[in-house]
C-alpha cells in the first residue's frame, strides 16, 4: 500500500499526536536533570519541583505589595485586552471585506490600501501608537487591531469575490437590493470565514499583544514574562509560556466548537 493512502487508527493516532510533546518534554527534563546535578542552582532549566513552587507562589499565594494572585489578575488584563482587540478587528475586517469584496466602486480604494497596510510590520510602528494614544490601554489594543484587521479584510475580500456571480444576480432577480443581497447571501458566507481566520490569526495577535505588554505596562502576562527575565527566573517564564500556549489553544478550540455548530455546513463542505 502507497503511504499517502495509510491512514492510521484511532488509538494509533492519538498516540501520533502525544509523541511530539512527549518527546519534548521527555528532552528537556534530561537536561535539566543533567545540569541540576551538576549545579543545583542553575536557573535555565528549572525542575518539574521548582515550576510548581513558581506556579504556586505566582497563582495561589497573595502578592505581598498588591494582595493580588499575580497569574489571575495578569491573565484578566491580557485576555481583556486581547479579546477587545479581536473584536474591533473583527468587526472592522468584516466591513471592510464585505464592502471592497461586494461593491467595485469601493474596491478600487479599499483593496490596494488594505494591501499595502497589511505589509506594514505593526510592532514597527508601536512607538508611533505609543506616542498618538499614550502608554495606557489604547495603544496596545490599537497594536492588535492594526496587526490584525488588514489580513481580516482581504481575506474576507477574496471570499467575498468567490461566491458565484450567478448567485448575486439571481438574488437580484427575486427583487432583492444590495443591502438584502449583503445580509442574506454574503454575510452567511463571511461569517463562516471570518471565524477560521480569526483561528488563524490568533498566534500573530497574542504577538502584538505580548510585545505591547513587554514594553509599556504595569500587568499583563507579557509584562511579567519581561519583568522577572532580569532576574532569570526561568521557573516563573516557562510556565507562563506554557499558560499563554494553553490559553491560546483553548480559543481556537472554542472558535472552532463554534464553528461547527453554527456553520455546519461549512464543516461538510471542508470534510
Amino acid at each position: 500500500m502507497r503511504q499517502i493512502n495509510r491512514h492510521p487508527e484511532k488509538g494509533v493516532r492519538l498516540m501520533l499526536v502525544l509523541l511530539p510533546f512527549v518527546l519534548i518534554v521527555a528532552a528537556y527534563f534530561m537536561g535539566s536533570a543533567i545540569r541540576l546535578e551538576n549545579n543545583p542552582q542553575d536557573k535555565l532549566l528549572p525542575g518539574l519541583a521548582q515550576m510548581v513552587e513558581a506556579i504556586s507562589r505566582m497563582a495561589f499565594t497573595p502578592d505581598k505589595r498588591s494582595g493580588e494572585y499575580l497569574l489571575w489578575m495578569d491573565t484578566a488584563v491580557s485576555l481583556a485586552r486581547l479579546l477587545t482587540g479581536l473584536g474591533i478587528a473583527a468587526l472592522l475586517g468584516l466591513v471592510f471585506g464585505i464592502a471592497s469584496g461586494v461593491f467595485p466602486m469601493w474596491r478600487a480604494p479599499l483593496s490596494t490600501f488594505m494591501t499595502v497596510l497589511s505589509m506594514v510590520p505593526p510592532l514597527a510602528i508601536l512607538p508611533v501608537l505609543f506616542i498618538v494614544f499614550g502608554l495606557d490601554e489604547l495603544s496596545k489594543i490599537m497594536l492588535i487591531v492594526i496587526g490584525v484587521t488588514p489580513m481580516l479584510a482581504r481575506d474576507l475580500e477574496h471570499r467575498a469575490r468567490e461566491i458565484p456571480a450567478e448567485i448575486l444576480i439571481k438574488a437580484q432577480t427575486l427583487g432583492a437590493n444590495s443591502w438584502v443581497v449583503v445580509v442574506r447571501v454574503v454575510l452567511p458566507q463571511l461569517l463562516s470565514r471570518l471565524i477560521t481566520s480569526l483561528r488563524l490569526l490568533l498566534g500573530s495577535a497574542w504577538l502584538f499583544l505580548i510585545s505591547a505588554e513587554a514594553i509599556s505596562s504595569t500587568a499583563g502576562l507579557g509584562y511579567r514574562i519581561f519583568l522577572v527575565r532580569r532576574y532569570m527566573a526561568m521557573d516563573v517564564i516557562l510556565p507562563y509560556v506554557f499558560w499563554i500556549t494553553l490559553l491560546a489553544w483553548l480559543m481556537d478550540l472554542a472558535l472552532r466548537h463554534f464553528h461547527r455548530v453554527c456553520f455546519p455546513w461549512a464543516e461538510g463542505v471542508k470534510s
